[in-house]
């Protein structure tokens, strides 16, 4: 056989394999579920990497730096709202950005740093509506600001909401009317105020007391404990009744890392919002000879801000030998709540 036609039977014998070969495929689809399969893959590595790029938590800034930069000139209160507004700016454009809302992969798939997102949300708003009610206002029957009752309920909006409007809509509206809010506090014309006193200050941390006391409770169920029933209120002469009862208290195990997270997020705005408290409060803190218990205060929460070098929070028993993250955090939150419990004594007396 000529060299010619072994070439020709060896082509013809290819051809009429990829012939059969396509054949088979158009029947059994296997090449298509191959491509398919791999094309899968490639998107949910894409998708897990992004996530992860997503997860990490902001860091801390500071607040002096930010309100020098978004205020012209420092008068009373500027920091305390220029610290504000960081403070949702950070929830909006950290990375991935806002993702309590996401509807697709991977921010459906987190729920980290959306419990995370919920803790900062719940502090900004306390903050918000303390700047509306006290910390603007003379006297409780004085005006309030107008742009404050404008940016109070925009940031009290649904934080799920995806769309019409969105959360981020309104969020970055309450942005807009604090700004003004700050632009306006420099001008004594405008009647833009802010009142440093120690009963605001006091109006304030009762609702950040209220905040990390039910924390540090669902923090601490996260091994399990047998408590007495507080919220029975009943009192009878008659034996057996109204008498407080044991309840069993402990964290599902799948809300461990919900409520640390959530922690982590209510620490992370208070440390700056206490910062910028400490700026603007500075004189009534020292009549008060409370500086050194905020200070201490702030310390505290700092420490719940470490990395964290666990891949995933771990839930290991009291003394056991596996660590327990949430019970670290709320031996923070519950020290730091202690403290402002004992501030709050402080800026009471005369």
């Amino acid at each position: 056989m000529k060299m010619t036609d072994k070439i020709k039977s060896w082509r013809n014998g290819i051809a009429d394999d990829a012939r059969e070969f396509r054949a088979e495929g158009s029947v059994t689809g296997f090449p298509w579920w191959r491509t398919a399969l791999w094309l899968v893959g490639v998107y949910l590595l894409v998708v897990f990497l992004i996530g992860w790029y997503w997860t990490e938590e902001p860091p801390l800034f500071d607040v002096s730096d930010n309100a020098a930069q978004r205020a012209e000139r420092q008068v009373s209160g500027s920091t305390a709202t220029a610290t504000l507004i960081t403070v949702i700016e950070t929830l909006l454009e950290k990375r991935g950005g806002y993702l309590s809302n996401d509807i697709a992969p991977p921010g459906i798939w987190l729920d980290n740093l959306p419990n995370w997102e919920y803790g900062v949300i719940i502090q900004v708003r306390d903050f918000s509506k303390a700047m509306r009610e006290a910390f603007s206002r003379s006297r409780s029957q004085s005006t309030e600001d107008g742009d404050l009752a404008l940016a109070e309920p925009r940031l009290n909006f649904d934080h799920h909401s995806w769309i019409l409007p969105a959360t981020e809509s309104e969020y970055r509206a309450g942005i807009r009317y604090l700004e003004s809010y700050l632009a306006r506090l420099p001008d004594d014309n405008t009647g833009a105020r802010f009142y440093p006193r120690a009963d605001s200050l006091r109006y304030w941390l009762g609702t950040v007391e209220t905040r990390l006391g039910s924390l540090s409770q669902r923090l601490s169920a996260s091994v399990g404990q047998r408590r007495i029933n507080m919220d029975q209120t009943a009192v009878t002469s008659e034996p057996g009744v109204g008498q407080a009862d044991e309840v069993n208290v402990k964290t599902p195990w799948l809300e461990l890392d919900d409520v640390f997270y959530e922690a982590r997020g209510t620490t992370w705005a208070l440390v700056h919002l206490l910062k910028a408290i400490e700026v603007e409060f500075d004189e009534v803190l020292r009549k008060k000879n409370a500086r050194v218990g905020l200070q201490q205060i702030i310390r505290e929460l700092e420490s719940s801000q470490e990395a964290i070098y666990s891949p995933m929070v771990l839930n290991g028993g009291g003394f056991g030998l596996v660590a327990n993250h949430s019970l670290v955090m709320a031996s923070y939150v519950s020290r730091a709540n202690a403290s402002i419990i004992d501030l709050r004594d402080l800026l009471d007396q005369g």
